[in-house]
């Protein structure tokens, strides 16, 4: 599932059509509000990011579609930097899930430290200890990444989005 994420992101980069970086968009969220689902005990938090960002993209929809509705979809040639970059990604894969998914032993000693002397806090830390770190790591991710693709769909140097 991580491999398919990071693939759909290297895909994002050479697509410039709305309608296609919302489609990917919604793939990214259907992986993650399952990753999180399966890493927690429970899924309310993969219910509320699935129904945020659907309600988001079915606006951003509607609103590309009022706009372009006859514009021509263009898939994007595959050039040789793209199948560089997906070889690149599948040979450092093995060492980034290594990274993120290796618990010292040091690191559970401190955390059952810090539950015992802040039992208040103790929830929110859950979320940025092993094994949550690496899904909290990745929704900032996310946000960041829906955050260019909305600033890339909407630009304002062109003017007007509606001309008379």
């Amino acid at each position: 599932m991580f491999s398919l994420n990071w693939l759909l992101i290297f895909i994002f980069l050479y697509l410039n059509h709305p309608l296609s970086l919302g489609f990917i968009l919604l793939t990214q969220t259907i992986l993650m509000s399952l990753y999180s689902s399966l890493l927690y005990y429970n899924s309310w938090f993969s219910y509320i990011l699935f129904l945020v960002m659907i309600s988001g993209l079915m606006i951003m929809f509607i609103y590309m579609t009022s706009i372009a509705s006859n514009e021509k979809f263009k898939m994007p040639k595959l050039k040789m930097n793209f199948k560089l970059i997906i070889f690149s990604m599948m040979v450092m894969l093995p060492f980034i899930s290594d990274y993120f998914f290796s618990t010292s032993p040091m690191l559970m000693i401190m955390t059952n430290q810090m539950n015992l002397l802040f039992p208040m806090i103790s929830p929110l830390i859950k979320f940025f200890n092993n094994p949550h770190l690496f899904m909290m790591f990745f929704l900032m991710n996310y946000l960041l990444l829906t955050l260019i693709i909305i600033v890339k769909i909407v630009t304002l140097n062109k003017g007007s989005l509606r001309q008379k």
